[in-house]
């Protein structure tokens, strides 16, 4: 007869499902295995939000609408990412998406502080593991924009692709997309040896002529996503209710 200490009592955890793009791919690995809760983890390609937004928001829907039973709540690693996520609808699960313009906002903790690091450091591009290690990749295997326009390459990968007098035509018929830039922020999170990303990160930086720093991230926007804990800063839309923008403090809405 089996003793009943070795019968192991059932865990009263919820389970949820993460959807987001893979820019928080190391992060969100990384609060999905230390969280109590089950969450199991899908990613998209890094670049949807490049996509047409009618595109983007067809892919994320489909990933939506593919989601099975079971779970208590859908979380969408995604911002508003230029109204690539406006129109959602929940299906038979609750979404909750954070209130946000787009993803680097999850690396500063929240709006109010990434706003007060962008008014105070304008012209400023940013990088993570994320947006160094998954490249130009785009959702669903799809071309983004700056890929149709053939200005998501360098420009020694323009003269080598086009010529020298083509990709200088390019470059000053379309412009350089980097040119209103002069700062490079490095958002480090410390999900892992970030060493080798400074690195790159800094090196892009001398080429560009642009300043560089290395920021310390907050966790506190995704670790409340993971952990539940969903205050004002989250939007929940129960099923049969649809993500809406908001051209104020609160980002999105529902209806």
């Amino acid at each position: 007869m089996r003793d009943k200490s070795d019968i192991v009592p059932a865990l009263a955890v919820r389970k949820f499902k993460f959807i987001g793009c893979e820019i928080i791919y190391r992060e969100a690995c990384l609060l999905a295995a230390r969280s109590p809760d089950v969450i199991d983890v899908q990613f998209m390609r890094k670049g949807l939000h490049d996509l047409k937004t009618a595109d983007m928001l067809s892919q994320l829907q489909g990933m939506i609408d593919a989601v099975g039973e079971g779970y208590q709540a859908i979380l969408l690693g995604y911002a508003r990412c230029n109204d690539g996520t406006v129109g959602l609808t929940a299906r038979q699960t609750p979404l909750v998406v954070p209130r946000a313009h787009d993803c680097i906002t999850f690396f500063f903790g929240g709006r109010s502080s990434y706003k007060e690091y962008f008014d105070a450091h304008p012209g400023t591009y940013f990088h993570s593991t994320g947006w160094i290690e998954r490249g130009a990749n785009y959702g669903g295997g799809e071309e983004g924009v700056m890929g149709q326009l053939g200005l998501d390459r360098s420009y020694a990968e323009m003269v080598e692709k086009y010529g020298k007098e083509n990709a200088d035509f390019i470059i000053q018929t379309m412009g350089d997309w980097t040119a209103n830039y002069k700062n490079l922020c490095y958002l480090q999170m410390g999900a892992c040896d970030e060493t080798p990303f400074i690195e790159q990160s800094r090196k892009l930086a001398q080429e560009k002529g642009w300043s560089h720093e290395v920021y310390k991230g907050q966790w506190t926007l995704l670790e409340k996503l993971f952990a539940g804990q969903w205050d004002e800063d989250f939007l929940i839309v129960q099923p049969g209710q649809s993500i809406v923008a908001r051209n104020d403090e609160w980002v999105l809405d529902k209806k």
